[in-house]
């Protein structure tokens, strides 16, 4: 498993298991073989592409798409739409999500203690 602590600028592409503390400027695509765990901040958007995996713990402050055969845990805070194209998105109890939450296809989860700003 690689485990990154620091600041990255650019967009970054993610297959395989990947730990981030820190920050992330610049859109990241989670796709087959990706399993990232997010304890930081991505100044962008998250796009888990088919077969990715990701449990948010920080912030995200554009948007989340997920799409066919992925599964993402949202446990922090989202600035834009979470959008389900066909996974499953789990969002936490402690998470917060400033924008809409969109179910095209697939399974969403909300915990009921979950803040949804856009709905």
């Amino acid at each position: 498993m690689r485990e990154e602590r620091g600041h990255l600028a650019g967009n970054i592409q993610i297959n395989e298991p990947y730990t981030l503390w820190g920050s992330i400027a610049g859109t990241v695509s989670v796709g087959k073989g990706g399993k990232f765990y997010m304890r930081g901040a991505i100044y962008g958007n998250l796009n888990v592409l088919r077969g990715g995996r990701v449990h948010v713990f920080g912030n995200v402050s554009g948007n989340l798409t997920l799409v066919e055969k992925t599964k993402v845990i949202h446990s922090g805070t989202l600035g834009g739409d979470a959008l389900n194209q066909g996974g499953r998105l789990y969002i936490d109890s402690t998470a917060k999500v400033l924008g809409k939450v969109k179910t095209l296809e697939g399974e969403t989860t909300i915990e009921p203690q979950a803040r949804i700003s856009g709905a």
